[in-house]
């Protein structure tokens, strides 16, 4: 649940509180209860380790040739999904079809995605995954295409392996949050679009989640010109190659050619975490 309230932050007002849940979720477990309110500054607590996720067995094993259409709620109860045919795609081409598509206000839960993975999960509005985990990401994990600045994607439990690039691509407006999440072996975490033809401000909150290298980004943002927030709290970073993992990566967003770097780090205004906030081991 995402209550949002005024705020300025790089003189743009910007969409700020999110209801986190602080405790992690694991396979065959339910939307965690217990929540704590982040505040428009990002607490000053100590990163804590989270436990190693454990990753489900699939019950069953559904191939799926045509994207499948999903609204309301939905567990699948750990059915594991495989594109086939059409969706039988597993690399990075531009363009292809995902394996589910959630309606505006949809929620899933307890679903695995297997290999071949084509474009995974797409969201045309406000929508929840909720112990979701990609075995081998395909194009990207899950994409964002809301259509408003009031929307929100939540990703609550889970986890993924094997992303060549992105994990969570954003590509419309509003709001993303990763929570109680498990990345390893990826690229960036999430990326807030870098060349869309129609560009938004976009923002994105990342709880008690843990990233095992290798790995570049765990966040990369257009902090300018379009003045994106990423707020980061409970960050884990696990590898020998850790510290050379990016937790936020700020571009200069554009809607052709390709974005550049333009620094990265916490600065209170884009990037917005403390170094407490991210425990190394």
């Amino acid at each position: 649940m995402i209550r949002i309230r005024s705020l300025r932050a790089a003189g743009i007002a910007l969409a700020a509180t999110a209801v986190l849940s602080t405790t992690p979720l694991t396979a065959g477990a339910s939307a965690a209860t217990g929540s704590s309110t982040a505040s428009t500054t990002v607490s000053s607590r100590s990163a804590q380790a989270r436990p190693a996720a454990v990753w489900p067995t699939a019950k069953r094993v559904e191939k799926v040739s045509t994207t499948k259409p999903v609204s309301g709620n939905k567990n699948f109860d750990f059915t594991r999904f495989v594109g086939t045919g059409a969706l039988g795609g597993s690399g990075q081409v531009e363009g292809q079809d995902p394996i589910l598509e959630l309606a505006d206000g949809a929620t899933v839960s307890n679903v695995i995605i297997g290999s071949p993975a084509a474009d995974g999960i797409h969201c045309r509005g406000t929508c929840t995954l909720k112990n979701v985990w990609w075995e081998d990401v395909g194009e990207d994990a899950a994409t964002f295409k809301g259509t408003r600045a009031n929307q929100t994607m939540t990703v609550d439990g889970g986890g993924a392996r094997k992303a060549a690039d992105k994990v969570f691509q954003h590509n419309g407006p509003g709001t993303f949050v990763i929570r109680n999440f498990e990345v390893s072996d990826f690229g960036k975490l999430y990326r807030s679009c870098g060349v869309c033809r129609t560009q938004y401000t976009r923002h994105v909150v990342v709880d008690n989640v843990t990233v095992k290298a290798p790995g570049l980004d765990v966040v990369g943002i257009n902090a300018t010109p379009y003045g994106d927030t990423a707020r980061l709290s409970r960050i884990t970073v696990v590898g020998d190659s850790a510290r050379k993992i990016v937790v936020c990566q700020k571009f200069r967003g554009t809607t052709s050619g390709e974005p550049t770097k333009t620094g990265s780090g916490p600065d209170g205004r884009n990037c917005i975490y403390k170094s407490t906030d991210v425990t190394y081991r």
